[in-house]
């Protein structure tokens, strides 16, 4: 919960409302067992992702026996895990890991990437389409109306943890993060949420709907509209310690995403009506 400290009455302080962040990251648990949010949040994408393949087989969208979307939600959801702590090892922690490189596998201990991710799902998706002889922005264009269902999850999941919480702020929803010591910060979990959640999946959709029948137009979207979404979350993001700035005022999270407008204005320029 967001809470004021019981030993301070609720109010502003130097023009800013201390909200403290008192959320438990264990949802409930069965016995030894500890069920996280992070864990179910990555269930509740995964079954989203389902959701709307299953969607897109019965309306004809993606060529592919229904039996079969539950193997590519499981072949997607092994890319993401695999890529996801991937691209954590290599973009954001390298000289860690190199030191101690058993400790990639320790995936308990958190430390995940979206654009490692990102890449996973794309080698899972290209594989699975081989194997089944479809086209892969076939199955990618119906994954970007999916894949902010994730995000929005994800980015709760991540606000919940009180992990990737943004710069100081004097604005007055700054949250007090146990993590980020005693300055109010930005939320920018529930921006991410917001931003990448339910305000890109409406630009994916109605990018969908305004041009039906050109292939790879919603990927593109989806890719160029995260880049830039991510790129302005960034500029209230608190960068990650091990790495702070690169290239200037530049983070990493910006430098990836930048990768990605460029990759959807490309994809854009080289999609064509299918036939």
């Amino acid at each position: 919960m967001l809470r004021f400290p019981p030993t301070e009455p609720p109010g502003r302080r130097g023009g800013t409302t201390l909200f403290y962040h008192d959320f438990d990251p264990v949802a409930f648990r069965l016995g030894p067992l500890a069920v996280r949010w992070y864990g179910l949040a990555y269930l509740a994408g995964f079954a989203a992702a389902y959701g709307v393949l299953r969607r897109a087989v019965r309306r004809g969208r993606l060529p592919l026996e229904p039996q079969a979307v539950g193997d590519l939600v499981t072949w997607l959801a092994l890319g993401l895990v695999l890529g996801a702590r991937a691209g954590y090892v290599l973009f954001y922690n390298l000289p860690y890991f190199a030191a101690h490189p058993l400790r990639a596998f320790a995936f308990w201990e958190g430390g995940m990437s979206f654009h490692g991710g990102l890449a996973g799902v794309g080698l899972a998706a290209w594989l699975f389409a081989r194997r089944h002889s479809l086209g892969l922005l076939s199955i990618s264009d119906v994954l970007a109306l999916a894949a902010p269902f994730g995000l929005l999850f994800g980015r709760l999941a991540n606000f919940v943890n009180g992990e990737l919480y943004g710069r100081v702020t004097s604005l007055p929803w700054g949250v007090v993060f146990p993590a980020g010591g005693p300055l109010p910060r930005h939320p920018s979990q529930l921006y991410e949420a917001l931003l990448q959640g339910p305000i890109l999946w409406a630009w994916v959709a109605w990018v969908s709907r305004r041009f039906p029948g050109r292939t790879g137009a919603a990927t593109a979207a989806f890719l160029g509209g995260y880049g830039v979404l991510r790129i302005l979350v960034e500029l209230v993001r608190e960068p990650d310690p091990q790495l702070g700035f690169l290239l200037g005022p530049l983070t990493m999270g910006q430098l990836l995403s930048a990768v990605l407008v460029a990759a959807g204005l490309w994809l854009w320029q080289r999609a064509r009506p299918s036939p």
